[in-house]
């Protein structure tokens, strides 16, 4: 598993394959030129395939817990890409399951990856905030919708329980996989609308658009990973 490289966009972290990209930190994709994210900038260790697909998925649907000791220190990894960026406090929140998937699934693996993220990195710059931001509404896959659909279906799902544990403070908000970044862009604007100073993102994967992505690829590869792992 190797971390993603080449030019990336200093908001969303897409891969740019322009030739004629300048090679500096302010580049950025189309998408992001014409209409900026709530968030600050996110990151990802690396792209959503093959053997990091496969321990992704070792933890989320295989409920195969050591995992997320691999899964955490990739995190770890992502997140220290923006610790030179960060103030002096930043409260770490994780994505939320609704409670109806969290109660069927029996934990978060967004939560499970930061907690351990967080024990990797130690030092008091990171606070783990689980509860601070929850999922009222259980939404639909978004598997297949487009980017209009994405938004709407995304629309209201989430809201903020404790204002307090995120007004005036920058917010780390971390999940599993960056795909469109719908859901970290309206779990974004709900933390900035609660008082979140700044909002970055940093996540173990991310779907680069411009690759084909391999189904189940890479699940044998994972399993191999994770041995090595712990």
């Amino acid at each position: 598993m190797q971390p993603i490289g080449g030019v990336l966009c200093s908001l969303c972290g897409e891969r740019i394959f322009n030739p004629f990209a300048p090679q500096t930190s302010a580049v950025k994709c189309g998408l992001c030129r014409r209409a900026a994210p709530p968030f600050i900038r996110a990151v990802a260790y690396g792209s959503y395939e093959r053997e990091l697909r496969g321990l992704i998925h070792l933890l989320k649907y295989e409920g195969v817990l050591p995992a997320k000791k691999a899964l955490g220190r990739l995190l770890a990894q992502a997140i220290a890409a923006l610790s030179a960026e960060f103030g002096p406090e930043v409260v770490l929140v994780p994505v939320p399951l609704h409670a109806s998937k969290k109660r069927q699934r029996g934990f978060n693996q967004a939560e499970l990856a930061a907690a351990e993220a967080i024990r990797l990195i130690g030092g008091n710059t990171l606070r783990l905030e689980s509860g601070v931001l929850v999922r009222r509404r259980n939404t639909e896959s978004q598997i297949g919708l487009t980017r209009h659909q994405r938004r709407e279906n995304m629309r209201g799902a989430f809201a903020v329980t404790r204002r307090e544990a995120v007004k005036g403070r920058e917010v780390l908000l971390v999940d599993d996989v960056f795909t469109t970044g719908t859901t970290v862009s309206e779990c974004s604007k709900v933390l900035l609308s609660a008082g979140a100073s700044k909002v970055w993102v940093a996540t173990i994967a991310r779907t680069l658009k411009a690759e084909v992505q391999v189904g189940n690829a890479g699940a044998s590869e994972a399993v191999q990973a994770l041995k090595a792992a712990v």
